[in-house]
């Protein structure tokens, strides 16, 4: 499936690695040199040499890579954490995330810079965590690093989730009776 290069965004292939440039920021990704990139009239084609099985795995990882590459440069990624519970909080300083989850201590997490980092905390709603950037791995990888400070639990609900994210509630061990 070709992928569509929008206005404001430039791709380049050397040496079997693709970069992409756009108003977001720039990401480049090493490519099997098996897999072949092509380039022309604003569309980007990937094409592999044979049906083998390895072949086809890595036609569709490596075009999976790319068009999120291309989107990530050109819109970029935002993710959404809530806090649920009681005293859990967020707050930013820089590029230093401060979270309070109960625990004795306070969690400091040092995020990279290609990471836009955004807290809020409104009365009476549950504290948002907002991270913005160009590199899909990469904002995922944090958001994954900052959930397993404290996991949503299926019994009461708490933990840090995903805004919208349903979280399959269990009943206690008094409900069996």
């Amino acid at each position: 499936m070709p992928i569509q290069i929008p206005a404001g965004v430039t791709v380049t292939v050397k040496d079997d690695v693709v970069t992409v440039k756009g108003p977001k920021g720039e990401l480049s990704e090493k490519i099997n040199p098996s897999i072949k990139v092509n380039i022309d009239n604003g569309v980007i084609s990937l094409t592999r040499p044979g049906d083998e099985r390895t072949y086809r795995a890595q036609h569709g990882l490596y075009r999976a890579l790319v068009n999120n590459m291309v989107i990530g440069v050109s819109a970029g990624y935002r993710k959404e954490l809530e806090l649920v519970g009681v005293g859990y909080r967020a707050s930013s300083t820089g590029q230093v995330l401060d979270l309070s989850l109960g625990y004795t201590h306070s969690i400091y997490l040092q995020l990279p810079n290609e990471v836009k980092l955004e807290t809020k905390s409104e009365r009476n709603k549950n504290p948002l965590i907002i991270l913005e950037s160009a590199d899909k791995q990469l904002i995922g990888q944090v958001c994954a690093k900052i959930r397993s400070f404290r996991m949503p639990e299926p019994y009461k609900g708490k933990g840090i989730r995903f805004v919208g994210e349903v979280i399959r509630r269990k009943s206690g061990k008094s409900a069996g009776k």
